[in-house]
């Protein structure tokens, strides 16, 4: 088996944060669901969880890292290959509650239909859409409409696939179970077998005529707008789940999800740094050495008077309070961070020149590299 840093593409010196962000991106990529019941999918989907549960946990990890999956067998309580069913409770664990902005709750597999219901009532399979905000509207959340395809209930047949939503009738070789079952004797015994019914395919009914509108299925092709409400303060990281809006389920079962990946975009004014927000500011040497006050932009479109103090080095931080971000959990909102640059021009005017040639014959000397007390602290803050 592949390295577990290697399956969750985090370095050995990863975080509990990092590895839990690389987990919860490969989980939403690789999920059945999102890959319309792949198998392959399904075995990426347990690789990436077993290598999660093993990285998350300390003692789990510190095993992991001195003896390999040999360490695993013998302690941190025991080690056991993963099946599907528990790598989705893993899954649930861990974001079926919050799952960033929305839940991923209520996701049902094909591991989950119970024998001899086959088809009916399938819930619906989630659909995956992405939405561009900016990071003005990251500083105060917005609305967007969006029209996405999918599959809707079918009118003709009231999402049943039979023709003018008939019933179905229970599949006369299996009885509706959906599966034969035939004793076969041996001379030590008896032997059960039990097989998926080939008439009916395992679904355990059949339509006596299908729905020429679907054609069986219970659903056809359509168009539908969405209204998102995005909340201020997500990230490229967060989703929104919005709860039986995406396609419609088989022969009248319910609605997937629509899951919605969010892209931030850059802004080139700002670095964002979790709520608070970076702004470079350029200044001449007058105003480091005078100081002044100026305008400098906000997140919001508007602008903030900011006092830069007399004798203001290159590369100090002022603070405008609350002009940054809002907190996705709530709690104070970020500032704006203003890293002073001083900008020296590149062209002087004559009279300019002659100005700061007086200027040299008067100003103090920059403190020594060496020097002790405040020009340590300078030397330190240029470094």
């Amino acid at each position: 088996m592949a390295d577990y840093y290697e399956i969750l593409g985090v370095p050995r010196s990863a975080t509990e944060e990092q590895i839990k962000k690389a987990y919860r991106r490969l989980a939403l990529t690789y999920h059945p669901d999102q890959n319309s019941g792949s198998k392959e999918a399904e075995e990426k989907f347990k690789e990436i969880t077993a290598a999660y549960e093993v990285l998350r946990d300390a003692e789990k990890r510190s095993l992991y890292d001195r003896y390999g999956e040999a360490g695993l067998k013998g302690g941190a309580g025991g080690f056991h290959p993963f099946d599907f069913a528990e790598a989705l409770d893993i899954f649930m664990r861990e974001f079926g509650g919050f799952g960033g902005v929305g839940g991923f709750e209520e996701v049902l597999t094909r591991s989950g239909r119970r024998r001899g219901q086959g088809r009916r009532g399938q819930r619906g399979e989630n659909l995956q859409v992405r939405i561009s905000v900016t990071l003005a509207e990251v500083a105060t959340g917005t609305k967007k409409r969006i029209r996405i395809p999918a599959l809707d209930g079918c009118d003709a047949c009231a999402g049943t696939g039979s023709k003018g939503g008939v019933a179905p009738v229970a599949c006369p070789n299996c009885g509706g179970t959906g599966e034969v079952r035939r004793a076969l004797r041996f001379m030590f015994g008896q032997f059960m077998s039990v097989t998926p019914c080939r008439t009916c395919g395992g679904e355990g009914w059949r339509i006596q005529e299908r729905c020429p509108a679907c054609h069986g299925e219970g659903r056809v092709s359509a168009e539908r707008e969405l209204k998102v409400e995005i909340p201020g303060g997500v990230t490229a990281e967060n989703f929104l789940t919005l709860r039986g809006l995406g396609h419609a389920g088989v022969n009248g079962g319910p609605r997937g999800d629509v899951i919605v990946l969010l892209e931030v975009e850059e802004d080139e004014r700002f670095v964002r740094d979790g709520t608070n927000l970076i702004y470079h500011l350029p200044i001449t040497f007058s105003q480091a050495a005078l100081g002044d006050t100026v305008e400098v932009p906000t997140v919001n479109g508007g602008g903030a008077r900011l006092t830069i103090p007399r004798g203001v080095q290159h590369g100090d931080l002022l603070r405008i309070r609350g002009k940054g971000l809002p907190s996705l959990e709530g709690g104070a909102r970020g500032d704006q961070l203003v890293r002073i640059v001083l900008w020296t021009p590149l062209k002087l005017s004559p009279e300019a020149e002659a100005l700061y040639r007086r200027l040299q014959d008067v100003e103090e000397k920059p403190p020594e590299r060496g020097d002790e007390g405040p020009a340590r602290g300078f030397w330190a803050k240029v470094k």
